[in-house]
């Protein structure tokens, strides 16, 4: 099997919202939209972000057709400070201060206006390949 790229899909309200939230605070750009359907991208991401209108009647299998919850978008970064102090400058409301977990995963989260968690890590030392081996 050849990956020639990869995307995930989440479930909202309103995809318009979430997707000018990854574009305004999160440098995303729109690659495609059309009627209850927007896909973003970022060069650096290595994956698509798609937001979908809840309900549609496309969707399949029809338990798919929910809101999404229970997940994050996560993504790493360079200089996690730098980043806390740019999103709130612009405003963005901070849903988990930012912190630093024992294991050096130093991170903060906020919410899209759909409540999709963004999350933005740094880690502050390497990950332990071999922890829970």
């Amino acid at each position: 099997m050849r990956i020639t790229s990869s995307a995930v899909s989440l479930n909202v309200a309103d995809p318009n919202a979430s997707a000018e939230f990854l574009k305004r605070h999160y440098g995303f750009a729109e690659d495609m939209a059309a009627e209850g359907f927007v896909s973003l991208s970022r060069p650096d991401a290595g994956f698509n972000v798609i937001f979908l209108k809840t309900g549609l009647p496309t969707f399949k299998p029809e338990s798919a057709k929910g809101h999404a919850d229970g997940l994050l978008l996560a993504f790493v970064v360079d200089d996690i400070d730098a980043e806390y102090a740019r999103v709130q400058a612009e405003g963005v409301a901070i849903t988990t201060p930012i912190e630093t977990e024992e294991w050096g995963e130093r991170y903060f989260q906020t919410a899209d206006p759909n409540g999709v968690i963004i999350q933005l890590v740094q880690w502050m030392t390497e990950p332990d390949a071999t922890a829970g081996s």
